[in-house]
């Protein structure tokens, strides 16, 4: 898969909500390979593996470039020696939205990252209109604290006291 990817993410409100609403889920650990000018992402879900380059944001997030391509087991076992800074480790959830015309991706995360809980919403453009689930609370398209390739070198575990107790 290549081309413009657009996306808005947001906090989930704290219980489980989310969990009864999921059609599916999977478990996904992911590093992060460094390069200039774009994020390099070796992603394992699951029982498949995947290699995803995407470019730099220029619109605050909403927008970017993405090239993404499954890959072996074990090409994933050797990109992820050369990725920096460890993993992240986390539990996807699918949820449907009540209209059922939107999949929302929502990420429970662990280790240094526990606590935190995300959706991201993919759109055919900025903007088109969708239905949030209840559970889904404030918005933090654009933040760069809640980029996944930033919850490495800055982990939710050592700022999620800034945050309205609904979402930690």
């Amino acid at each position: 898969m290549s081309g413009m990817e657009t996306e808005r993410k947001f906090l989930v409100k704290k219980g489980d909500a989310f969990k009864r609403a999921a059609f599916s889920s999977s478990h996904i650990q992911q590093g992060y390979i460094p390069a200039d000018g774009a994020t390099v992402r070796v992603r394992v879900r699951d029982d498949k593996a995947y290699l995803t380059i995407k470019e730099h944001s220029r619109d605050g997030g909403l927008s970017r470039y993405e090239f993404e391509k499954e890959i072996s087991q074990d090409e994933a076992e050797h990109l992820m020696r050369l990725c920096k800074g460890g993993r992240i480790d986390k539990r996807r959830y699918l949820v449907k939205s009540e209209d059922g015309t939107h999949t929302f991706e929502v990420d429970e995360f662990y280790g240094d990252n526990e606590g935190l809980v995300m959706a991201e919403v993919e759109l055919k453009d900025e903007a088109e209109a969708f239905k949030k689930p209840d559970f889904i609370g404030q918005e933090v398209t654009g933040d760069r604290r809640f980029y996944n390739s930033s919850l490495l070198r800055y982990p939710f575990i050592l700022w999620k006291n800034t945050l309205p107790e609904e979402y930690r």
